[in-house]
């Protein structure tokens, strides 16, 4: 008499349960379809449009993070160096070359879920294109580490994996026509443990 309802009831719990979890995965492991890659820099142009898919809209909304117009930026981030290992703050590394062309660019450190990280009071956590110092060409480096280096250097705390963000304002690498023959700088790792 039970046997049939105790069914039912169990294969909706099992439904509902299931499309719940499966959307809150979908949410906390994707920021949306359409990435793209140049030289170890993943963005998500279309993540920042009209058009984007229902996920990448999910995924923003529920980071409570702003989305730029795909004419206002374009947020890359760098989860490996040039060798393909992990970033890690036990290592120390190298951001050496040029950025797209961009009225601003900023670049900063942050953990897997993208949120700054801090290594401590007075310690540079993040530039911008407007104070840093660069080489005559134009091009610039930066050392990210836990210890003080001569020059451009960003802080890193003793900490496990992280990632780069490098985010370009208003730049035409936003519009799709400009994401082709991007120049992107390359993270190269220096040593570890120092």
């Amino acid at each position: 008499m039970f046997r049939v309802p105790l069914l039912v009831a169990i294969a909706l719990v099992t439904a509902f349960g299931g499309a719940i979890l499966s959307a809150q995965s979908m949410l906390s492991a994707s920021v949306g379809f359409g990435a793209i890659e140049v030289s170890g820099w993943r963005a998500f142009p279309a993540a920042q449009t009209v058009d984007a898919d229902p996920y990448a809209k999910a995924h923003r909304a529920k980071a409570g993070r702003l989305l730029y117009g795909s004419a206002e930026g374009l947020q890359f981030t760098a989860l490996r160096d040039s060798k393909g290992l992990s970033l890690t703050g036990t290592c120390s590394y190298r951001l050496y070359g040029r950025t797209p062309v961009a009225r601003l660019w900023t670049l900063y450190a942050a953990d897997s879920s993208g949120v700054p990280l801090v290594a401590g009071p007075d310690l540079p956590v993040a530039k911008n294109s407007q104070r840093i110092l660069r080489q005559r060409d134009g091009t610039f480096e930066i050392a990210i580490s836990r210890t003080a280096k001569a020059g451009n250097w960003l802080a890193l705390p003793d900490t496990g994996g992280f990632q780069l963000v490098l985010t370009l304002l208003d730049t035409p690498a936003a519009a799709s026509t400009g994401l082709s023959g991007l120049e992107m700088p390359v993270v190269e790792q220096t040593g570890c443990g120092q």
